[in-house]
């Protein structure tokens, strides 16, 4: 037997392993269902609502940008653990080439990703918009209303204090005469 029958005889014995283990469950494994253990469960917490949701496919995108730079690790280390026997055989310059621009292609599909905003959580921020006759983005539009907002309640703060200093100066006033 060669080494590929070897390697069948043991994906073979993997497969009869895992379906023998299948069957062996389903024969002997309780079977008592009931409502609480037919609901989904959510780390300890009662469930609520469907379990149906519409998630963002930036995560989906992200996901598959991280598995193509994991994909291009496991592709360039071979490479570059034998680049030594490239150089030695006068290859050296091809194969450093040939790295160069994979890498190359995958950079620019990165600057692409992140110039169009793929990157970010809030892909929104980045957008811009017209508000009261200037052009500005949503993040500092939204700077912006925090620091306003945060001016309207200093001002409501000192407006209460100058109001109870008035009011504590009156009663000491009344408390003199």
């Amino acid at each position: 037997m060669n080494v590929y029958g070897n390697i069948f005889v043991f994906f073979a014995a993997a497969l009869l392993f895992v379906l023998l283990i299948m069957s062996l469950v389903k024969i002997v494994a309780p079977r008592r269902p009931n409502r609480e253990k037919n609901s989904t469960y959510e780390c300890g917490e009662e469930p609520v609502g469907s379990g149906w949701l519409n998630f963002n496919a930036r995560f989906y995108l992200i996901a598959i940008l991280f598995i193509i730079f994991d994909v291009e690790i496991v592709l360039v280390f071979p490479v570059v653990v034998r680049f030594r026997d490239h150089l030695a055989a006068g290859n050296g310059a091809v194969v450093f080439l040939d790295i160069f621009l994979f890498a190359a292609v995958l950079f620019l599909g990165l600057v692409y990703a992140w110039k169009n905003g793929y990157l970010e959580w809030l892909r929104g921020v980045r957008k811009q918009l017209r508000i009261e006759g200037r052009i500005t983005t949503l993040k500092d539009w939204m700077a912006e209303e925090a620091r306003e907002q945060g001016r309207r309640r200093l001002a409501l703060v000192q407006a209460r204090i100058k109001a109870r200093l008035d009011e504590e100066s009156r009663e000491q006033e009344k408390g003199d005469a």
